[in-house]
C-alpha cells in the first residue's frame, strides 16, 4: 500500500497537508513545522524530512495501544500516525483529520482509525505500507 503527503500549507507553527492511500485522497494531515534544510532540528518541535518511509505497526507504550509507526527516519525516533489536532500534539507526528482549517486537522480520532484500519488490513495481507512525503 502506497500512502503519499503533500505538505501544502507552511505555517510559523504549522504544516498542513494531503494524505492519499494508493492515489486517493484519505485525509489531511498536520505537523510540526518544517525547518529548512540544514536549519538545526527544534526537539518536538520539527516535522520530519520529506522522503519515503516504510510504516509498520507497533504497541505505543506511551498511548496503550497499536499505532502505525514510521520507519528509519533520519534524526528522529518514534514517529508515529495518532489522532490530535494541532502542532502541541505532534512531536514530530502524523496527525490525521477528516477536515483542516489554519489551526490544525478537526475530527482526528475517525480519521485516525480510519486510516489504521486500512494500514492494518494491508499488512496482515502480508503487503508493505510505505509513505511517501512530499513538500509542496
Amino acid at each position: 500500500m502506497e500512502l503519499e503527503l503533500i505538505r501544502d500549507i507552511f505555517l510559523p507553527t504549522r504544516t498542513l497537508g494531503r494524505l492519499s492511500v494508493n492515489g486517493i485522497h484519505e485525509c489531511f494531515i498536520c505537523e510540526d513545522v518544517v525547518r529548512k534544510p540544514n536549519a538545526t532540528k527544534v526537539f518536538g518541535n520539527t516535522a520530519i524530512p520529506a522522503g519515503r518511509y516504510q510504516i509498520i505497526i507497533t504497541l505505543s507504550n506511551r498511548f496503550k495501544r497499536e499505532l502505525p509507526i514510521l520507519l528509519n527516519v533520519p534524526n528522529f525516533e518514534g514517529i508515529r500516525i495518532h489522532s490530535g489536532n494541532h502542532e502541541g500534539h505532534t512531536e514530530g507526528c502524523l496527525l490525521p483529520g477528516k477536515s483542516r482549517n489554519d489551526s490544525g486537522v478537526l475530527n482526528s480520532v475517525l480519521a485516525t482509525n480510519n486510516l489504521i484500519l486500512k494500514i492494518k488490513t494491508a499488512l496482515d495481507k502480508g503487503n508493505q505500507v510505505w509513505i511517501t512525503i512530499k513538500n509542496g
